[in-house]
């Protein structure tokens, strides 16, 4: 883990931090500000980065590869809520707002990189740059309506009709997330995933 202001791709890094969703409307200023408590770290495939019922939380900035949202019951049966690439970003900021441990784990499914800091620092920062909150709780919203929209097409579609809708709303994904992966999150057997994209669906 290197701090941003010390890393030595610092120049290129930023440069990917200001196309994220988030950060893209940030000035010179305020992203100067913010560099000196993100933190730059790489995560091999299935790290965590974030235990589900874990206290202490960060704001994550995906650089590269591929971020998991994953719920698991008591019973350790898993299901993946979303999945987040290059210029998105992952948070648990509502549970940590509710004061609540965090509802989800979140996994590297790629080869990972990415740039993190302590929500507390994350939600003072927002404080100062009420234009930049404001876009963010957004996109929480956004990202919570994302998964609820998922959840529903789950119990709605047949097989092929998940497996179109992953398609056409996120083709970028379709071949960068592993098959079985990707049969997790359409509640699909790999075999199933497999024949359907055998048969032209993804």
């Amino acid at each position: 883990m290197t701090l941003l202001a010390n890393h030595p791709q610092r120049s290129e890094i930023r440069d990917l931090l200001l196309r994220n969703i988030v950060l893209r409307r940030l000035d010179a200023k305020a992203f100067d500000e913010l560099e000196s408590d993100l933190a730059i770290v790489d995560y091999r495939k299935g790290d965590v980065l974030l235990s589900q019922g874990a206290h202490e939380m960060e704001q994550y900035f995906v650089l590269d590869g591929v971020l998991k949202r994953v719920v698991a019951s008591p019973e350790g049966k898993e299901m993946i809520l979303r999945f987040a690439k290059e210029d998105d970003m992952d948070t648990s900021y509502a549970a940590w707002k509710l004061r609540t441990p965090a509802p989800y784990s979140i996994r590297a499914v790629t080869k990972a990189r990415v740039a993190k800091m302590p929500l507390p620092q994350w939600a003072a920062f927002l404080d100062r740059h009420v234009e930049l909150k404001d876009d963010f709780e957004y996109e929480v919203m956004h990202l919570m309506s994302e998964v609820m929209a998922h959840t529903i097409t789950l119990h709605l579609l047949d097989a092929p009709g998940r497996v179109h809708r992953f398609s056409r709303k996120h083709p970028e994904l379709a071949e960068r997330v592993p098959k079985k992966e990707l049969a997790s999150y359409l509640n699909l057997s790999a075999e199933t995933l497999s024949r359907l994209k055998h048969a032209g669906k993804i």
